[in-house]
Formats: C-alpha cells, sequence, structure tokens
C-alpha cells in the first residue's frame, strides 16, 4: 500500500505505474483504493461508479475496471457537504461531520472488496487517500493505516521532494504515528525530484538513520503523467500554442466540477488551444468555443457562474457567433429551468438556466450511471463515452439531438446549431468522433491518436520507475506474510 505524507504527492500516478509495471513482468495485478474523494468518476461496466484514478490504474494493470477496486468514493456537493457512494452506488448524502463519523462502518464492506480483488490477482497495489500523519482522523479510519492494519498490507510511505520539506514530512510522519501503524511501514520512497538524485543521497541516508526505513528509490520528475488524465487538479494550462489556425477552447471552472479529464484529449489536440478560465476572470472574447462540464451541485454552480459574470460573458459569446458545449451538468445549466424539489443534487431550490436551449431538468432520485455508444446525428462518427447523472432533460431543442445512442435520440441542439448539450462523459476519447466534431466547429484536421499516447505514457512512466526504484524489493515486500 503507498500511503502519503500529504495530498497530491503522487500516489495515483505511482500506483498505475506500477500496475503497468506488474503487468509488464507478467504478473496478475490490480489497483485498490479503500476510500477515495473526487468528483472525477468513472462508470463501470454493469452500472457503478468509481473514481477516475482506479479506472486508469485499471487500464494500467491491463483489466476491466469494477466498483470494488473503490469501495468508497466521497463525491463533494459542497464545502461542508458530501455524497457517500458505496461499492458504485449512492448511499447518502451529508454534512462532512456526519461522514466522517460513520466511517468506521464501512470498514467491513472496504474489506469484502479488497477480497474480491485480491481473489482475481497475484498482486493488489494499494493507494491511500491524504496521509496517516493526519492522527486526528486516525479513529474510525479506512484509507490508511486503519485499513492497512485490517487488510494485513504493508506500507511504503510516499513523500513529495517538490514541495520542500521532505526529510521533516517523513521523518514526522513516523513521529507521530501510533507505535502499531509505524511498524506496517516497510519503507519509503522519496517521489517528484528534479536534477541530479545523487546530490540527495545524504537526504536519504538522514531519513533512513531516523526512521529505521529502507529507501526504495527517488522517482524524478517524470514528464509521462502530465499526458494522463488528472484526477483532482484543475490546470489553467493551455494545449497548443495559439495560432491563426488553432482552435480556442476555454471552460470556465465552477466551483463543483465534475468529470473534467473529458479535457485531457482536446488539451493534447496540436490544433487545439484548451485553457481553464479560473474564478474571477472574465471568457476570453476571441474564444471559439465555450465548454461547460459537469458539476456535482448544478444549482449551486449556477449561482457560482453568475457571480462570476460568466453568463453575461457566454450570452456575448452567443451573440458574436461562438459555440457552447454542455456536458452533463454543464449542459443542464443550457437549459431555460432546472428543478430539484428533493435536493437529489445538493440544496433543493429550482432556478432559470442560461436559457441557450430549449430544454428543462428535473432532478429525480435514479442515478443513471452506465457505459454507452452509438454514433454522432451530425457526422455518423462512432462514439463511446458513459453517463453518471441524476436529472432528466427534455424540451424542443431535444428534437435536434447532439448524439444517436442506439434507437434513443440524446442531447440537444440550438435551432441555429452553435449551442449543443449531451449527458455523454468520455465521448472525445475517440479518435474518429472527436476528429469529426473538431473540424465540424472548425479545428484543422487532427493527427492525435489519444488511446495510443495515454499507453504509450503509461509505458513511460512505468520504464522510468523501473529505473527509479528498487523493483525487486519493492514487490518482495508485498509477497512478504501479512502483518
Amino acid at each position: 500500500m503507498l500511503q502519503g505524507t500529504g495530498s497530491d504527492v503522487g500516489k495515483s500516478i505511482l500506483v498505475a505505474g506500477l500496475c503497468r509495471l506488474a503487468r509488464q513482468r507478467g504478473l496478475e495485478v490490480a489497483p485498490f483504493k479503500p476510500q477515495n474523494m473526487s468528483n472525477n468518476a468513472a462508470a463501470c461496466k454493469g452500472g457503478g461508479e468509481i473514481g477516475r484514478a482506479q479506472a486508469l490504474q485499471a487500464l494500467a494493470a491491463g483489466i476491466e475496471p469494477h466498483v470494488h477496486h473503490n469501495p468508497v468514493l466521497l463525491k463533494p456537493e459542497t464545502d461542508r457537504a458530501a455524497q457517500v457512494v458505496l461499492q458504485g452506488r449512492p448511499l447518502y448524502s451529508a454534512e462532512a461531520a456526519t461522514v466522517f463519523g460513520r466511517r468506521g462502518a464501512l470498514l467491513q464492506p472496504v474489506l469484502e472488496s479488497f477480497r474480491k480483488v485480491a481473489d482475481e490477482a497475484e498482486l493488489v497495489i494499494v493507494e491511500g487517500a491524504g496521509s496517516p500523519a493526519e492522527i486526528n482522523l486516525r479513529e474510525g479510519d479506512i484509507a490508511n493505516m486503519g485499513f492497512a492494519r485490517a487488510a494485513g498490507v504493508p506500507v511504503c510511505l510516499v513523500g513529495d521532494i517538490e514541495r520542500g520539506g521532505v526529510i521533516a514530512s517523513l521523518v514526522g510522519t513516523q513521529a507521530v504515528l501510533d507505535p502499531d501503524d509505524a511498524a506496517t511501514v516497510r519503507g519509503f520512497l522519496v517521489n517528484k525530484f528534479r536534477g541530479d538524485p545523487n546530490l540527495f543521497t545524504d537526504g536519504v541516508t538522514a531519513i533512513e538513520q531516523r526512521t529505521g526505513w529502507p529507501c526504495f528509490g527517488v522517482v524524478p520528475w517524470l514528464p509521462s503523467p502530465a499526458l494522463l488524465p488528472a484526477e483532482d487538479a484543475v490546470s489553467a494550462q493551455g494545449g497548443a500554442a495559439a495560432g491563426r489556425e488553432t482552435l480556442r477552447i476555454v471552460a470556465p471552472m465552477l466551483s463543483r466540477i465534475a468529470n473534467f479529464d473529458d479535457a485531457d484529449p482536446l488539451r493534447m489536440e496540436p490544433g487545439v488551444d484548451f485553457r481553464f478560465i479560473p474564478p474571477g476572470r472574465p471568457l476570453p472574447r476571441d474564444a471559439d468555443l465555450v465548454l461547460l462540464f459537469g458539476t456535482k451541485s448544478t444549482l449551486g454552480d449556477l449561482d457560482f457562474l453568475r457571480r462570476q459574470g460568466w453568463d453575461v460573458d457566454i450570452h456575448a459569446h452567443v451573440r458574436a457567433g461562438g459555440r457552447v458545449l454542455g456536458i452533463c451538468g454543464g449542459y443542464q445549466l443550457l437549459g431555460q429551468r432546472i428543478v430539484d424539489a428533493e435536493g437529489f443534487d445538493g440544496a433543493p431550490g429550482e432556478a432559470a438556466g442560461l436559457g441557450l436551449l430549449d430544454v428543462e431538468t428535473k432532478m429525480v432520485s435514479d442515478k443513471t450511471v452506465r457505459p454507452v455508444s452509438g454514433t454522432c446525428a451530425h457526422s455518423g462518427a462512432p462514439v463511446r463515452g458513459y453517463e453518471i447523472h441524476v436529472g432528466r432533460t427534455d424540451g424542443p431543442d431535444c428534437r435536434r439531438p447532439m448524439l444517436r445512442l442506439g434507437q434513443h435520440a440524446e442531447g440537444a441542439t440550438s435551432p441555429d446549431g452553435l449551442v449543443e448539450g449531451t449527458y455523454l462523459h468520455g465521448m472525445m476519447v475517440r479518435d474518429e468522433y472527436r476528429s469529426a466534431y473538431l473540424q465540424r466547429i472548425g479545428a484543422p484536421v487532427s493527427t492525435l491518436a489519444y488511446s495510443d499516447a495515454v499507453e504509450e505514457a503509461l509505458d513511460e512512466l512505468a520504464s522510468g520507475l523501473e529505473d527509479a526504484l528498487d523493483i525487486d524489493r519493492l514487490f518482495a515486500v508485498a509477497a512478504a506474510p501479512n502483518l
């Protein structure tokens, strides 16, 4: 199990790389994360959702993602409340204090999921959440040491040297841990080192002497993770350098933005300049397309969008002949009205939408979670993706669908064709569809093979870890008798 000295030390990417490396060595490997907190989710075959990072890790392992890879998923709805998803299905929504107070009751289903995963693999690589050094959260913990000790899983502690203070982080983590928790740690590794790792030899020695833990290696700053889907970090960094033939796409960073990995294929397109626009900044007037992503709280983010003045920017953009695409919650935002009387998607209420599509959305208790496939209603290009939503959207503009999923017309288009909406996530992954869509809105011919690029990035990541870490020693720890 990889646990970190803090959040965002690179655990998700390291697990993905180790899964790919184990697969390359001929091992049947699987990822596992007991508890995740993210609004970036992936739909599993047969229904159910897990964190997007675990879906990537399953891809790295060469297996189909399923709900037991991430049995507890916390999806923040407000700053103080979250939805709890257990083994792929919504369990309840509650205030943060209530959610954390009930964590202990989820340990048994988490262990059941772990056993199911372990029964089908020779090696399971587990990702912790946050840090075990957060000892104020130790009681009832299912994400770090609480799980590790209950499941008998040895731990490798990960420190992030880019943040600074990595020696204090690793040594300090041991200092605050309960001795029985600290005894589960079999060693450590240092991640994201820039420059010559030999310059940190004395640092490694200092950590080893103070903790008694061996070092499994120092991982350099690797370029390949930048090409992989990110789970939590939204970056304003653009894609291609803007030029005369570059299509400019911008996406406002909503407060509860969800499944923003839909942008990843667009960010890699050589003919696209893609940028997230942070709060407090206007949407650029020279954008060709405004892309509204999903959100875990549609009414909440509708208010947030208006408080940024982005509604004014979007209407001006459309009046000037610009295009808008809404995905999932972004699709709902574009309609005439959103009704959530029971609070199925955050706080209860209703409000007028942006009015750019003649549709209305009603939130319902049944959540749609499924992989789907079909064709583009405009070009006929094949499309594949997944749905994760609680709303039902209908209205006159649905007579001009964006997609056809079997016999089902999906999405909506405005009469002038400038505004479109769909519930389908992941549609930009398929090269043929993405190329057809981008050319339809004015981009140059695409040369990107996105799925191949992700596979190559995973292979490069595995190669980098092979060079940097003592993999034989690390995997030997995993093969040792249970604690």
